[in-house]
């Protein structure tokens, strides 16, 4: 099985992040982890701070000529704003003074909407400084360079991940819209949020620049797909090896999430019986589903179908127009601290939720297949595949995707 560890705060001199158990023989670039971490700053209503503060890579261990050794995989992701922040984060005792601000640099008062006032309460702290550098979403980026390292480990048993954005605020992608596939991920890229849908995307825009002009910020809704995939994953014999119960709890950490669904999820709680649930039908290459309504999970285990697990993000709780808080030097009313801040990060979350996704379904798989090197999980996977009985096989995606069209038309 995987592990992984991130270390590092917000504004010190790197992130570190650490993954255990991976196969030898998965490839491994440097070009496609920064390419991932390029892709996490993506998205019309991101802050100054994505334009200015560099991922510089180093991949530190574990990878010899671009392929995994089986040994841990170990990453370091370098803040070239670090001399900046030398003093502030001093890893030794130092009085220190913001100058630049010609006050104290405690921060006192504790943000609504951030872990500043529980993590200063639970960690015995008098300022926030020391909970917000670690709670920062900033860590989420050795989170995305593990699920590329991930992404790569699914790529070789030919499973592969997309994500988009589902809806910004009100502005919501219709429900008879084209889901993309990896083969759309530049274009989805491309496009100012993530979205699939033209039309959607424009309205998104105009969405963010009322926010914007308000002083206001944005939460949303952002999809992960993940085609490939064999029947199987997941176990249904108890509560912890669920993989719709793994995957709700990988994603529900990435900060600002509050919410997670797979497939129609809330939806469905709004349908009767009848209509909530994937027929089941014979096809010429196996049995096929109506729909994909459970988005690719039934029991706790992979249904062979596309995966969909969806993240409701909250609006960015560092609002311009400054809330209410407490000084806690003073014990009196204030408004909170504000820094540079998003107007939204919903589809850098996409990314974020990709990213791990595909942490937990490649940990899940090692979990299903093992194997000390990719081609021993390979074999395994195809000799699994090719054990299950000929009445029990699972159509081929695109055959199903195709008798689900016909099927609602």
């Amino acid at each position: 099985m995987l592990r992984v560890l991130t270390a590092g705060e917000s504004h010190g001199p790197e992130l570190i992040a650490v993954m255990e158990g991976l196969p030898s023989g998965v490839p491994i670039s440097s070009e496609a982890i920064q390419a991932d971490l390029a892709r996490r700053k993506l998205g019309y209503g991101r802050g100054s701070r994505m334009k200015f503060e560099q991922d510089e890579l180093t991949i530190s261990g574990g990878v010899r000529h671009g392929k995994s050794m089986g040994s841990p995989v170990a990453l370091r992701i370098g803040n070239t704003e670090w001399p900046k922040w030398t003093e502030v984060m001093s890893p030794e005792p130092t009085e220190v003074t913001d100058r630049s601000r010609g006050r104290s640099a405690a921060l006192t008062r504790p943000r609504p909407g951030h872990a500043d006032l529980v993590g200063m309460q639970k960690y015995d702290f008098d300022e926030a400084r020391p909970i917000l550098e670690r709670a920062s979403a900033r860590e989420t980026a050795a989170r995305v360079a593990l699920g590329a390292v991930a992404r790569s480990f699914l790529g070789e048993l030919g499973i592969r991940l997309v994500s988009h954005t589902l809806s910004m605020g009100p502005v919501r992608v219709p429900d008879d819209a084209a889901l993309p596939t990896p083969d759309d991920v530049e274009l989805l890229d491309a496009d100012p949020l993530r979205c699939f849908h033209r039309e959607t995307s424009e309205r998104m825009i105009a969405e963010v620049d009322d926010a914007r002009k308000s002083g206001d910020t944005l939460g949303g809704i952002v999809e992960v797909l993940a085609y490939g995939l064999p029947p199987g994953v997941g176990s249904h014999v108890h509560w912890d090896r669920r993989l719709d119960g793994r995957l709700a709890q990988a994603v529900m950490s990435i900060q600002a999430i509050k919410g997670v669904e797979i497939g129609d999820g809330f939806e469905t709680t709004r349908r009767r019986g009848s209509a909530a649930h994937d027929e089941l039908f014979a096809a010429a290459d196996g049995i096929t589903r109506a729909s994909d309504r459970a988005g690719g999970t039934e029991g706790g285990m992979t249904t062979g179908t596309v995966l969909r697990v969806r993240a409701g993000m909250k609006p960015i709780a560092t609002v311009p127009h400054s809330l209410r808080t407490i000084d806690v030097a003073t014990g009196e009313t204030a408004t909170a601290h504000h820094q540079r801040s998003d107007i939204s990060a919903v589809p850098a979350a996409g990314v974020v939720a990709e990213a791990m996704v595909a942490i937990e379904l490649a940990n899940s798989v090692l979990e299903k297949f093992g194997g000390d090197s990719i081609g021993e999980t390979r074999r395994n996977l195809q000799s699994y595949l090719d054990a299950i009985p000929a009445v029990l096989r699972t159509a081929p995606a695109s055959e199903a995707a195709l008798i689900a069209h016909d099927e609602h038309s």
